[in-house]
């Protein structure tokens, strides 16, 4: 069964940020980059469990996008009964950890 794949506001703005940040508009591969990201964030619909826990909360679990330096932590926590997945952040890997699940 598929999950629905939600993103919290703070992803959302992780997202439109991220975007800006690399020139996504003006730039192909920039586009194809930032495309690959968001096709990672939608096959958690399928595979909602393949990420592993995160170490601060283990609730939550995480998936990564990139190669070195540019890789982006992806963190989401599953809603079995509501068959969903929540993504809550989606930031650079080279950030100081810190997880919470404020929107």
């Amino acid at each position: 069964m598929a999950y629905r794949v939600e993103l919290t506001a703070r992803a959302a703005r992780d997202l439109t940020r991220l975007f800006k940040t690399i020139n996504a508009e003006y730039s192909k591969q920039a586009a194809n980059w930032f495309n690959g990201m968001e096709s990672l964030v939608l096959s958690l619909e399928a595979h909602p469990s393949r990420g592993s826990a995160v170490q601060e909360d283990r609730s939550m679990r995480q998936v990564f996008y990139g190669k070195p330096p540019h890789i982006y932590r992806i963190i989401y926590a599953i809603d079995e009964p509501a068959q969903a997945v929540r993504v809550i952040h989606i930031r650079h890997g080279a950030r100081r950890k810190s997880v919470t699940s404020a929107q």
